[in-house]
């Protein structure tokens, strides 16, 4: 039995190392935007991701999420308070309601701020439309691939910086070394500080030929602290 282990221990090892010597970065990464969109769907159908997002000792939150890309198009509509917060972004201008209302008085109370609406667009697309979202302009990709244990999961690490422009994190990306599906990533503000956080990612979900996490857990690095779990309780392409 311990002999058997042994070989299939030798093969795994074995395996990692020969496509961790065939596969440049860009390899990687196209092969895993292969794997998690086949069809290239994402940027160009309507995508509906119905979200819980759970803190601890917290109320979840269920919002749905709604883009089209090639369309420019972004809907959050979202339960908070009691109220219906419906937000759209269509080609730069915002629209938001409360109850279907588009006059309300309850800026502070829901923050409702076109600035924020951008701000998390920007948040929800870049996570949900990983690894796709690191062709971006101004993301700069290590050509150096390394073999990692990313809890308890072998595998090939990623790191992307980005143009000052666009961002001053350092982020780094782990995917399987045999489907190259996205395993979980960490990203750092300074990285010598220990900051910043790690997210694993769990499941799938999928939806015409487009597969993404069906949950995702962050935690501090310092702490190692439990910060929450996001659940894609249903994906919807068209």
């Amino acid at each position: 039995c311990n002999m058997k282990l042994l070989v299939i221990l030798i093969i795994t090892v074995t395996s990692i190392s020969h496509i961790f010597g065939q596969i440049s970065a860009d390899n990687l990464l196209k092969n895993s935007i292969q794997y998690h969109d086949s069809h290239g769907a994402l940027m160009h159908h309507d995508v509906a991701l119905h979200l819980n997002e759970k803190i601890p000792n917290g109320t979840d939150r269920k919002s749905t999420i709604a883009f089209n890309i090639s369309k420019e198009s972004y809907t959050n509509t979202r339960i908070s308070k009691g109220a219906e917060i419906k937000s759209n972004l269509i080609k730069g201008r915002s629209t938001i309601s409360v109850d279907g209302r588009s006059e309300y008085n309850d800026k502070e109370k829901y923050r409702l701020y076109p600035d924020r609406l951008e701000t998390m667009k920007n948040y929800y697309q870049y996570l949900w439309l990983l690894p796709l979202k690191l062709q971006d302009e101004g993301t700069i990709i290590d050509p150096k691939i390394k073999i990692k244990d990313f809890f308890v999961k072998k595998s090939l690490e990623l790191k992307a910086t980005y143009d000052p422009k666009v961002g001053k994190d350092i982020w780094y990306f782990y995917f399987h070394p045999a489907t190259f599906a996205l395993q979980g990533y960490r990203f750092y503000h300074v990285e010598a500080d220990n900051d910043g956080e790690y997210i694993i990612l769990n499941g799938e979900t999928s939806s015409h030929g487009v597969r993404l996490p069906k949950s995702r857990k962050w935690y501090t690095h310092k702490e190692d602290k439990f910060l929450g779990k996001d659940v894609l309780d249903k994906l919807v392409v068209k």
